[in-house]
């Protein structure tokens, strides 16, 4: 299973995971998660029309601009041998995640995911079969999520995910409606690059200078566990970022913010 974008590349000022698209035009009413990368520690913008719709829906794709806070995330569609070394750094290093999973996943990779729930690491639900969610009807996407669910209980034990982040980022506002009427928020992410292809390495240093030269106050960080890149650079990235006084927090914590700051405002 991949996790790719192809096919649909278009021409737009929007960056998609490194990938230059237009998240309006892609069908009608549905939407490819974007932005432009973060640079010079500024956090990235979505826009104001995407950032009421999340912010109606609830929905996080970064945390507070004037704290030096990051937020790692992981997105895991097949196991390619590089997960493990990734739960080792983060244990060493005291870095909560949150492992957003699909069906194949954990049927396929159970130790694992019993491991990440185990060093106290969050399970995210990132659908059963990866399949376009906006396509999907309600009974559909509820299908999805709950079927993920109940694999993810017979395996950890674990009732249920809360964090949903939908397969290569497409989405409605139906979709985000659906979720909130069932008990998920969805998650998206300010902080991202091409990480997800299996035969496709670039380096240790390419994941390490993406990941430090998109770093912002706030950052909700997407990587992918099959990259032998990020395995490599996580260990270097968690240490600088602290030496640049980051400190590394779990999506609890980043919704206990996002829900702080809302009750202030309202």
């Amino acid at each position: 299973m991949t996790h790719h974008l192809s096919g649909i590349l278009l021409a737009s000022c929007l960056l998609i995971v490194g990938v230059i698209m237009n998240p309006f035009t892609v069908q009608a009413e549905a939407f490819h998660w974007g932005f432009k990368k973060a640079t010079e520690g500024v956090p990235p913008s979505a826009g104001a029309e995407l950032d009421k719709l999340l912010d109606d829906h609830g929905a996080i794709y970064k945390g507070k601009e004037d704290k030096k806070v990051v937020y790692l995330t992981f997105d895991n569609g097949y196991e390619n041998g590089y997960t493990e070394s990734i739960l080792d750094t983060l244990k060493k290093e005291k870095a909560p995640a949150t492992f957003f999973l699909t069906g194949h996943y954990v049927k396929s990779a159970s130790d694992l995911v019993k491991r990440m729930v185990k060093d106290g690491h969050g399970i995210g639900n990132h659908s059963y079969d990866h399949p376009n969610m906006a396509n999907l009807t309600e009974k559909q996407m509820e299908d999805e999520w709950k079927r993920l669910d109940e694999i993810v209980y017979a395996t950890t034990g674990q009732k249920r995910t809360i964090y949903t982040r939908p397969p290569e980022g497409t989405f409605n506002a139906k979709l985000l409606q659906k979720g909130n009427d069932l008990g998920y928020r969805h998650i998206f992410w300010s902080v991202a690059f091409i990480d997800w292809h299996r035969d496709q390495r670039k380096g240790k240093a390419y994941a390490y200078n993406e990941l430090m030269n998109q770093l912002h106050p706030g950052a909700v960080i997407l990587m992918h566990t099959v990259s032998p890149d990020n395995a490599e650079a996580l260990p270097d990235f968690i240490r600088d970022a602290k030496k640049q006084g980051y400190k590394f927090h779990s999506l609890d914590q980043l919704v206990k913010e996002y829900e702080k700051g809302n009750a202030i405002t309202q």
